[in-house]
């Protein structure tokens, strides 16, 4: 029904310990849920199951949080000038998500035991792998700031 226009997170990767912090005031609990590494697996469910099309995902997860975040033309896109990150993604790739084959600094996940079907296999940035095979293949250095502006729909 394209009801979905953009899929962000609040992505906090806290360990259960930290998490007790609120355990006598819930207000002193950190927000948030450590789940970014699964956000494009878990969306992409979605494709898989004739709910979204394969471009529809791609707005929702890049071009769209590119615009509202001030920086369409420079991310979201593949075109000359973009400072574009390309993923090479395996649609068939079946996997169970969990906290013994997530690559965040966390000690649990909200979906021990799912299973899912698709994973980014490498990502390119700027023409540099930085993950090849899924192992982290980038150098220090390598990231660049990219100075936002005020976003479109903000206008």
């Amino acid at each position: 029904t394209d009801d979905l226009s953009v899929v962000a997170t609040d992505h906090c990767p806290f360990c259960d310990a930290e998490k007790l912090l609120g355990i006598d005031d819930f207000r002193e609990t950190p927000n948030g849920l450590g789940v970014i590494e699964h956000r494009m697996d878990l969306l992409f469910q979605g494709v898989l199951q004739g709910e979204i099309t394969p471009q529809r995902w791609v707005e929702i997860c890049s071009t769209t949080p590119a615009r509202l975040f001030g920086l369409q033309g420079t991310k979201g896109v593949i075109a000359p000038g973009a400072d574009a990150d390309l993923v090479i993604y395996d649609p068939n790739k079946e996997h169970v998500l969990g906290v013994e084959s997530h690559h965040m600094a966390i000690d649990h996940s909200a979906w021990e035991g799912v299973s899912v079907t698709g994973q980014a296999e490498s990502v390119l940035s700027r023409g540099e792998y930085v993950i090849k095979q899924r192992e982290f293949v980038g150098s220090a250095g390598h990231g660049q700031f990219l100075k936002r502006s005020i976003s479109d729909t903000l206008r």
